[in-house]
């Protein structure tokens, strides 16, 4: 697989990443065999680079992660969690006695002395300009807690806060055919500052992949039916904040560009990956199967100028009104 630099990191990961919310919770159950047969699957296909937070199903995907670090020890992988959404929202909340405590429960689900890096999970806006909470990251560095720290943002101009920042490793942004934002300001500043770009949510909750319809139900735990309209946490985070049923008409519009050899999904996945600046893409995968093919995409052709065309004019024509001023 190919591989790309995190610079402020020192590390190299392959371009295809493994996202496990999906092996905490918030996406239907998925027992402990799925999960470690996921995360088999995932490294067996040149995966290096897994994403977690702290949250996701209360420790539980980090639990797993530790588990099959224990069990591979020889993997080669970079962990990435996430940490602050245990409190309220608050930017009070974000000081560097709770980063410690959230650290150090990472540090134990995992089984790790050192977190590889952690994020700031979407925290307020306030918290990106707040010298102490970058002064508390800072001393997790040094106490070794952590061995570098990025953010996790909302909005681009989150994102920009945040690269300016000269010890922030990584930023992780939504970035996916149907978000097209970062791509004007976000991604240039990242890669002149020598910043990691972690592409998230890159199948826009599932909508990318082309295997839903208007008839198309979720579970009752599954965020893509209880946090449709934003009841839980940002609406950005579920369907990339576009509407169901447009972001249907996207994908319709899309689908006749996949051709053979490659799955709407794999179009999707590629087409982030031919984004100049991405680091890696975190797609997730409940199955197996799923983290072989989205590994895969790493093997296929860089999209054709007439087709990154007609991403651009789809998003332009059905999406960009809904969400380019919003993110």
């Amino acid at each position: 697989m190919e591989q790309r630099t995190f610079t402020r990191l020192g590390r190299h990961v392959g371009v295809v990443g493994l996202g496990a919310w999906q092996l905490g919770a918030d996406w239907g159950r998925v027992d402990e065999a799925d999960a470690m047969a996921v995360l088999a699957a995932a490294v067996d296909s040149g995966v290096t680079f897994v994403d977690t937070a702290d949250v996701y199903g209360d420790g539980r995907s980090e639990q797993f992660i530790g588990r099959f670090l224990r069990s591979r020890p020889d993997a080669g992988l970079t962990v990435a969690t996430k940490m602050g959404r245990r409190v309220e929202q608050r930017p009070e909340a974000y000081t560097a006695e709770n980063f410690r405590a959230w650290t150090d429960r990472s540090r134990a689900n995992l089984g790790v002395d050192t977190l590889d890096l952690v994020q700031l999970h979407c925290p307020p806006t306030a918290v990106f300009s707040d010298d102490r909470v970058f002064d508390a990251l800072d001393a997790l560095v040094a106490d070794g807690r952590i061995a570098a720290y990025g953010v996790s943002v909302e909005t681009c101009d989150q994102a920009l806060t945040a690269i300016a920042r000269p010890g922030v490793a990584s930023v992780q942004i939504i970035l996916n055919a149907l978000r097209l934002k970062p791509l004007d300001r976000v991604l240039p500043a990242a890669s002149a500052a020598g910043v990691g770009i972690i592409a998230r949510v890159p199948l826009a909750s599932g909508l990318l992949s082309g295997r839903y319809d208007e008839h198309t139900t979720f579970a009752p735990d599954d965020h893509r039916t209880y946090n449709r309209h934003g009841e839980s946490f940002d609406v950005g985070e579920t369907f990339s904040g576009v509407d169901f049923g447009t972001g249907l008409a996207a994908v319709r519009r899309l689908a006749p560009l996949v051709g053979t050899g490659r799955t709407m999904a794999q179009f999707a996945l590629r087409w982030v990956l031919d984004q100049p600046g991405v680091t890696v893409v975190i797609p997730g995968a409940r199955d197996a199967e799923q983290a072989r093919r989205n590994a895969a995409t790493a093997g296929l052709a860089p999209l054709t100028p007439d087709e990154l065309a007609a991403v651009r004019d789809t998003y332009d024509e059905l999406i960009r009104p809904q969400v380019h001023d919003r993110w």
